[in-house]
């Protein structure tokens, strides 16, 4: 079994800005050992690593704590995609042979066409010609976004993480279910159900989110998932 996202973190390398005091279950140090120790009483054998931070140093970070624990099989990095030299920034982390993907931090972005202007291209396509990964960061006004995507770049691979972050605690159910069914139907994309349970609110049921995940699990099918 393997776990395909989970993170590292800490504190003192400064460029996690959205981990703050005002999160205190998870505002510590989180060592691949500390993931090591909740997953493997689960039959968890080995895992994804995947970034928290918008910085190329943290990527790198990652990289090297991949090349010490066998147990990791590959991270998700961050790069700038909008940098002149994207392209050849990319090629250069792909020279790690523990890089899958690349992970925009498209919900923290206001614009939700960001990923569909054109300056990204020579990025999206240096990815699809690699093989990597493009991991979807993303709430679900974002998804009909994703569709154009793919459109565009047929062989690029698609992962949508965390479904995408419909807001359970209040509810919401349209248009994400419907949104999601056609990016399921409509492209090659997976979903990570991943931090599903964590829009549920501060301390939510484990059943809060069964019907949201039972959706994913409906449209994309177990292989797609």
């Amino acid at each position: 079994m393997i776990d395909a996202h989970f993170h590292s973190w800490l504190l003192s390398r400064g460029d996690y800005g959205w981990l703050t005091s005002a999160l205190p279950a998870i505002y510590r140090d989180v060592s691949i050992a500390d993931w090591q120790a909740q997953a493997a009483p689960h039959g968890v054998k080995a895992g994804v690593l995947v970034q928290a931070a918008p910085t190329e140093a943290e990527t790198q970070w990652l990289l090297a704590q991949a090349q010490q624990h066998p147990a990791v099989l590959g991270v998700v990095g961050w790069t700038d995609l909008l940098a002149p030299d994207a392209p050849a920034r990319i090629r250069a982390l792909a020279a790690s042979p523990k890089l899958k993907g690349l992970r925009p931090m498209l919900q923290d972005i206001a614009d939700p066409d960001w990923i569909l202007q054109a300056a990204l291209a020579p990025a999206l396509q240096t990815m699809s010609d690699l093989g990597l990964v493009l991991d979807a960061l993303i709430k679900p006004l974002h998804l009909p976004r994703l569709l154009t995507l793919a459109a565009r770049y047929p062989a690029l691979k698609l992962v949508i993480d965390h479904a995408a972050k419909p807001d359970i605690a209040a509810g919401q159910w349209e248009p994400w279910a419907s949104d999601l069914a056609e990016v399921a139907s409509q492209t090659k994309a997976v979903c990570k159900i991943s931090g599903l349970l964590t829009e549920a609110g501060p301390q939510p049921h484990p059943d809060a989110a069964r019907r949201w995940v039972a959706h994913v699990l409906q449209v994309f099918g177990e292989d797609r998932v």
